[in-house]
Parts: C-alpha cells; sequence; structure tokens
C-alpha cells in the first residue's frame, strides 16, 4: 500500500492559492457536512475547542472520501501531542505559539522519526495503514506538513530566523493573540496589528515562505491574499451557525 500524498502540502510548494475554513465543531459529521462545501483545506483545532485526539480521528475519517485537505492543530507545542495526532493519519499540523526559531526546531524534531529527530516508533497506527505501508518510517517525512504559528510582537521580532528552520513549511500569523501582545487585546482589526501582519506577510513573501492567516473580514483576506497569503482561513465554523442563527431568528421577532 503506498503512502498518500499531501496535496496541500504540495500547493503551499507551488506557491497555489488555498482558502480554508477553521473548524471548532469536535464532531465528524459537522466536518463532513462542511467537507463538501468546496474549500482547500479544513482547521481541526484543538487549541481553542473541546477536541481532542479522538474526535480528530474520527473527523479525519469523515472527511477523508472528500477533496479537502486536514490541517490539525494541537493545543500547544507538545512532543507528545504531536506524535498522537501524526499516529492517526494527520499529515499537516499547524503548532501554536512558536516563539523562535529554536521552537520551531522542537516542532520538525517532533515530527521526525530519530536520528533527525524524536517521533517515536510504531509500525501498526491508523498513520501507516495499520502496517500495510512499506517504508513508512524513511517515507514518512516527504508527506508532512510542518507549518508553525507567529502570534506575538516577540516572535514577529524573529520572523525570518523561525521562517528559516529547515523543516518549516509555512508560517501563520495569529492576528488575536497578536493584537493583545501589541496591547490592542479583541482588536485584531486596530491599524497598529493589521500594519503588523501586512508586513510580516510582505517578509514572508520576500522569504519565498507561504504565509497564512485567519481572519473573517472578507476585505481584509482579499487584502492578504493580494499581499501574499498562500493559505487564507476565512471563516469559523461555530461563527457561521451562530451568526447565521442569529440573522434567522431576528427574521421572525418582532421590532
Amino acid at each position: 500500500m503506498r503512502l498518500p500524498q499531501n496535496a496541500f502540502k504540495r500547493a503551499l510548494a507551488e506557491g497555489r492559492r488555498q482558502i480554508g475554513l477553521w473548524c471548532t465543531l469536535p464532531d465528524a459529521y459537522a466536518a463532513e457536512a462542511l467537507a463538501g462545501c468546496g474549500f482547500d483545506w479544513l482547521l481541526l483545532d484543538t487549541e481553542h475547542s473541546p477536541g481532542d485526539l479522538r474526535t480528530v480521528l474520527s473527523q479525519l475519517q469523515a472527511i477523508a472520501a472528500y477533496e479537502v485537505a486536514a490541517v490539525v492543530r494541537p493545543a500547544s507545542n507538545d512532543i507528545v501531542l504531536i506524535k498522537r495526532l501524526l499516529d492517526v493519519g494527520a499529515q499537516s499540523l499547524l503548532i501554536p505559539y512558536v516563539q523562535s526559531a529554536e521552537e520551531a526546531r522542537r516542532a520538525v524534531a517532533a515530527m521526525r522519526y530519530p536520528p533527525q529527530g524524536l517521533r517515536g516508533v510504531s509500525s501498526l497506527t491508523r498513520a501507516t495503514r495499520f502496517g500495510r505501508v512499506r517504508d513508512y518510517a524513511t517515507q514518512a517525512d516527504r508527506e508532512l506538513c510542518l507549518l508553525v504559528q507567529v502570534e506575538t510582537a516577540e516572535a514577529l521580532a524573529q520572523l525570518e530566523s523561525i521562517a528559516s528552520v529547515e523543516g518549516v513549511d509555512g508560517v501563520f500569523i495569529g492576528p488575536a493573540d497578536l493584537a493583545a501582545s501589541l496591547g490592542h487585546v479583541g482588536e485584531p482589526g486596530h491599524p497598529v496589528v493589521v500594519a503588523a501582519v501586512e508586513d510580516a506577510i510582505r517578509r514572508l513573501r520576500a522569504l519565498r515562505k507561504p504565509a497564512g492567516i485567519l481572519t473573517l473580514d472578507a476585505a481584509f483576506a482579499r487584502r492578504c491574499i493580494e499581499l501574499g497569503t498562500t493559505f487564507t482561513a476565512v471563516g469559523v465554523d461555530v461563527a457561521l451557525l451562530a451568526r447565521e442563527a442569529d440573522h434567522l431568528v431576528r427574521q421572525f421577532r418582532a421590532p
């Protein structure tokens, strides 16, 4: 049995724009409903959602039949969390709160088997198709995609060194935490924050490193794409549900 190809990783390497949706509902049924919408990638979140290893596993299984890439965000840059997500079949990970090149190297090491890294070895996992993928251990690196999340002023100051770490396939700018770090908590649209985000995208583009972002502001999403983001998330599942429900109920309430 052959190792599945990572179409998302190839698209980033080729500079093809990928439009995504954030999934914070830890449910396979919801993930499958979204998998057929036409997005290029879905982010399965376990940092700011109740999601965990089992919910991610069920989500990966539910969307596997669709032409959409799954990117999983662990709760932290933790070697055990990363190992377990890779073993259940995640091929692309977004590591939150990477503050330095050293922390980026730690994430790379967690993704790779020894001697290049520190990933624990098991030959009977979903990732190996339960032992059916020949030479999985020597092939896995080729199809694994590592994205790191830069979301503080301190991290932005080290953006070039973080992005240049071998094994980092893309850098995601986190506007919400960046806003807080810059003294504008809850204001990702503040001019200071917007300027910092736009500058980071330009710097990453100069390095020819894929840049990503999440924003619910459609105009700003288009602006980021224009500046050069390669993977751009333009919505969050729970926001779509809640806001549409708000809109619906207002239509039937008395003025």
